[in-house]
C-alpha cells in the first residue's frame, strides 16, 4: 500500500510539472493554431526569473512569490515581444511558425548562455518548503505539494478567467470564429496579444516552479517541450480540461512503469501508450468544436 501510495503521489507531481509546462501551449497552439518550439525558452526564462529574485531578495517565501508574479510577467512580455515582431506574420503558415519558433529558441538559449554561463545555477528552496510530509505511509516533499497545488490554482484562475470575464468571452469568440468575432466589434488582434501574453507568462511560472526540483540551465525548457506537446494533443487542442487530465494521466503512467523498469524503458513505453492511444483517438480526449467553415 505503501508503495502504491508512494508511486501515486510521485505520479501527480510529475503531472503537475506537465500540466504546468502544458498550460500556456493550450492556449497559443490550440486555440491560436502556432506551432511555438520557443515554449520551452519561456519557461527557462522563468527559472532565471526566479534565479536573480532570489539573488536580490534572498531565499525566503517573499522571494518565492514575487519571482512567481515576476516570471508569469517576463514570460509574458517575452511571449509578446516574439509575437509582435515574429509570430503575427506566419499565422496562416504553421509549419513556418514552427522553423521560426525553433530558431528563437536557440537565440534565447545562447543569450542565456552569455548572460549566465553554461554551467546550471541553483535555487534554493524556501525553508517552509523543505522537508518531506507522510501521506499514507509515504513521504512526499513539500516542494512537490506546492507544484501540485500551484498547477491547480493556475487551471482554476485560467478557467475562471476564460469562463466569466469580458476577456475570457472575447478570446473564446475569436477562437470559434474569427470572421464573426471582428463583425462584431471585438478586437481580434488584441485578443491574440492577450492569449500569448497569458500563455507566455504561465511557462514563466513553470520555470519558477522547476527550480523548486533542480537546477537551472539554458536548456532547461526542452526538456519538458515535447511532453508538454503531447498533453495538449492528447487532451485536446486548446481544451484546458483535457490537458489536465492528460497530464495527470502520463504522470501517473510514468511513475509506475518507472518503478517497475527503468526511466529510459519507462519513456519508451509511455510514448508506445500515447501513439496507441493517438491511433484510436486522433483528435485526443476532448474535440474543440468551433463554428467556423474552413
Amino acid at each position: 500500500m505503501e508503495v502504491l501510495i508512494g508511486q501515486l503521489a510521485t505520479g501527480l507531481s510529475i503531472g503537475s510539472i506537465l500540466l504546468l509546462a502544458a498550460l500556456g501551449l493550450s492556449l497559443t497552439f490550440g486555440q491560436m493554431g502556432v506551432i511555438n518550439m520557443a515554449h520551452g525558452e519561456f519557461i527557462m526564462a522563468g527559472c532565471y526569473t526566479a534565479y536573480v529574485t532570489q539573488q536580490i531578495l534572498s531565499a525566503s517565501g517573499v522571494s518565492l512569490l514575487v519571482s512567481l508574479v515576476l516570471g508569469f510577467v517576463v514570460g509574458g512580455l517575452l511571449g509578446v515581444l516574439i509575437e509582435v515582431v515574429l509570430i503575427r506574420r506566419l499565422y496562416a503558415r504553421p509549419l513556418d511558425t514552427l522553423l521560426v519558433t525553433f530558431g528563437v529558441g536557440l537565440v534565447l538559449q545562447q543569450i542565456a548562455r552569455d548572460i549566465w554561463g553554461a554551467p546550471a545555477v541553483n535555487v534554493e528552496v524556501p525553508a517552509f518548503l523543505r522537508g518531506n510530509v507522510e501521506i499514507l505511509g509515504a513521504s512526499v516533499p513539500y516542494t512537490r505539494l506546492f507544484i501540485l497545488v500551484l498547477a491547480v490554482a493556475c487551471v482554476a484562475a485560467l478557467m475562471a478567467a476564460m469562463r466569466f470575464t469580458p476577456m475570457g468571452r472575447r478570446i473564446r469568440a475569436v477562437t470559434l470564429n474569427r470572421d464573426l468575432a471582428e463583425a462584431s466589434g471585438i478586437n481580434s488582434r488584441r485578443s491574440d496579444l492577450t492569449t500569448f501574453f497569458i500563455g507566455s507568462g504561465l511557462a514563466g511560472v513553470a520555470g519558477v516552479a522547476l527550480t523548486l526540483i533542480g537546477s537551472t540551465s539554458p536548456t532547461i525548457g526542452q526538456s519538458y517541450l515535447i511532453d508538454a506537446f503531447l498533453v495538449v494533443v492528447i487532451g485536446g487542442l486548446g481544451n484546458l480540461r483535457g490537458a489536465v487530465i492528460a497530464a495527470f494521466a502520463l504522470g501517473v503512467m510514468q511513475s509506475f512503469f518507472e518503478y517497475s523498469t527503468t526511466a529510459s524503458v519507462a519513456k519508451v513505453l509511455v510514448f508506445v501508450a500515447i501513439i496507441i492511444f493517438l491511433q484510436v483517438r486522433p483528435q485526443g480526449l476532448f474535440a474543440v468544436k468551433t463554428r467556423s467553415l474552413a
